[in-house]
C-alpha cells in the first residue's frame, strides 16, 4: 500500500511542480533557457513514462478485478484514451521487462519511448536462431545508435542490424522482413472514394510505401512553386497556399491529365467519364452539363476539360440524337506539345512566366465546337489561364503578338 501511495505522491509532486510554472510565459525566455527547457522537459518526460509503464506492467490485477482482458482495458476507459494507445503501452511495458538495459536507459532520460519501442521491436524480429550473446550486443549497439538517431531511424537500422552485429545471417534477415512487409502491403491495399453531394469528392487509400513514394514525388513536382505564378501559389485572400492544398490541386491536375490513351479498357473502351449535353448547353454561357455517373457540373467546366482531361463530350440534338461523340485526334500530340513548346514559349497569356512544361494545350477555337487539333489552332496557357479561357464570365482576346488578354463581361 506504501509503494501505490508511494507512486500516487510522486504524481502529486509533479502536477504541484507543474503548476508552478504554468503561469510562467515561455515566450519571454531567452532562445537559450528555451533549448534548455525543451531538452530538459523531453527528459523528464521519458523518465515518467518509463516509470508508467512498470507500473503498467505490474497491473495484471487490475484487468481481473474488472473482469477485463488487461489492465490497458481498465486504463483506455478510466484515462479515456483509445485501446489502441494503452495496448501498445502495454506491449511496451511487457517488452521492457525484457529487456532492462532499455528501462534503464528510459528511466534515466537519455532515451525517448518510441526510440524504445523501435529498439525492442527490432531485437524481439530477429530469428529464433540468433544466440542471445547476438540479441544483447544487436541491444546494445542500437542503444549506442539512438543517441544520433530517432525513432524512424532505429527502425530502419533494426531491419539491418544483423549486417554489424551477426553479416552471415544479416542479409537473409533484412530480405525476410521485407519481403513480410511487402506481402503485408499487398494485403491490406484498398481505396475509398465518397462523393458529399456538393461538388467534393473525399476519399482515403492505403497502399505500399514505395508507390506513396512514388505518387508523392509526382504530386511535389506538379505543386513545385517554380512551376507556377504569384497568384497561382497564393489563396483567395492572398496568403500563401500551405502545401496540403498545392498537392491536392496537384493531384487533380495529375487525374485530369492523365493520357487517355494509356487508361485502362473495359470491353474495348478506354476508361473515361461521358458528359451529356445539348448542343445549346455545350455553347451556351449559363449551362450544365450531366456525367455519366449521374453528377453534374457547368458547361464552362466540361468545355476545359475537354481540351485535355479523359472525358467525352456526348453531344445530343433536340432529339437526344448523338452528333458527336468525340475525335481521335481530341488531344494534341507530344509532337504537337514540342511544336507548340517551341513558337510559344510558355503561357501565352500576357504578363504570364509561367514555362512550356506547366501549361496545357487549349483549342483557340473549341474543340467542343468542331475545331481542329491543329498548330494553327493550339495555344499554351497555365492551368489558371485555361480555366478563364473556359470560364463565361471572361472574355479572351488574341493580339497581334499571339498573346491574350481577360476581361471580365459586365
Amino acid at each position: 500500500m506504501e509503494a501505490v501511495n508511494a507512486y500516487v505522491a510522486c504524481a502529486d509532486d509533479i502536477a504541484a511542480a507543474i503548476k508552478g510554472v504554468a503561469h510562467l510565459e515561455p515566450m519571454f525566455l531567452a532562445t537559450a533557457d528555451k533549448e534548455a527547457a525543451l531538452l530538459a522537459l523531453a527528459e523528464a518526460r521519458s523518465r515518467l513514462d518509463a516509470l508508467a509503464l512498470r507500473v503498467l506492467a505490474a497491473s495484471d490485477d487490475v484487468g481481473e478485478a474488472h473482469g477485463l482482458k488487461d489492465a490497458a482495458a481498465w486504463l483506455a476507459v478510466e484515462s479515456r484514451s483509445t485501446r489502441r494507445v494503452t495496448r501498445a503501452d502495454l506491449a511496451l511495458a511487457r517488452a521492457l521487462e525484457q529487456h532492462g538495459e532499455v528501462a534503464d536507459a528510459l528511466a534515466s532520460g537519455v532515451l525517448r519511448t518510441e526510440q524504445a519501442r523501435s529498439i525492442v521491436g527490432a531485437v524481439d524480429a530477429l530469428p529464433r536462431s540468433v544466440t542471445t550473446q547476438t540479441r544483447e550486443l544487436a541491444r546494445d549497439t542500437m542503444l549506442g545508435l539512438a543517441a544520433h538517431h530517432d525513432a524512424h531511424d532505429l527502425r530502419q537500422i533494426g531491419k539491418r542490424i544483423l549486417d554489424v552485429v551477426a553479416p552471415e545471417v544479416g542479409e537473409c534477415h533484412e530480405a525476410r522482413l521485407l519481403a513480410e512487409e511487402e506481402a503485408r502491403a499487398a494485403a491490406t491495399v484498398e481505396l475509398s472514394l465518397v462523393d458529399d453531394g456538393e461538388g467534393r469528392c473525399r476519399g482515403r487509400f492505403t497502399v505500399p510505401s514505395h508507390v506513396g513514394a512514388m505518387l508523392r514525388r509526382h504530386l511535389l513536382a506538379l505543386a513545385n512553386p517554380a512551376r507556377h505564378t504569384q497568384e497561382e501559389l497564393t489563396d483567395e485572400g492572398g496568403a500563401w497556399k500551405p502545401l496540403g492544398r498545392r498537392l491536392g490541386e496537384a493531384f487533380v491536375e495529375y487525374v485530369e491529365r492523365y493520357p487517355v490513351d494509356h487508361t485502362p479498357q473495359t470491353a474495348g473502351v478506354n476508361a473515361t467519364v461521358v458528359v451529356t449535353m445539348t448542343l445549346e448547353q455545350l455553347v451556351g454561357e449559363h449551362a450544365t452539363a450531366l456525367l455519366d455517373d449521374g453528377s453534374r457540373m457547368s458547361a464552362g467546366e466540361a468545355r476545359r476539360l475537354a481540351c485535355e482531361a479523359g472525358i467525352i463530350p456526348a453531344v445530343l440534338g433536340t432529339a437526344s440524337q448523338p452528333l458527336d461523340l468525340g475525335r481521335t485526334a481530341r488531344l494534341f500530340t507530344k509532337a504537337q506539345r514540342v511544336a507548340l513548346g517551341l513558337h510559344d514559349h510558355g503561357c501565352t497569356a500576357r504578363g504570364c512566366d509561367t514555362t512550356a512544361s506547366g501549361c496545357h494545350a487549349h483549342h483557340d477555337a473549341p474543340w467542343s465546337r468542331r475545331g481542329l487539333t491543329d498548330l494553327t489552332n493550339g495555344r499554351l496557357l497555365c492551368p489558371r489561364h485555361h480555366r478563364l479561357a473556359h470560364d463565361a464570365r471572361y472574355e479572351m482576346e488574341v493580339h497581334a503578338d499571339n498573346c491574350v488578354t481577360y476581361v471580365r463581361r459586365r
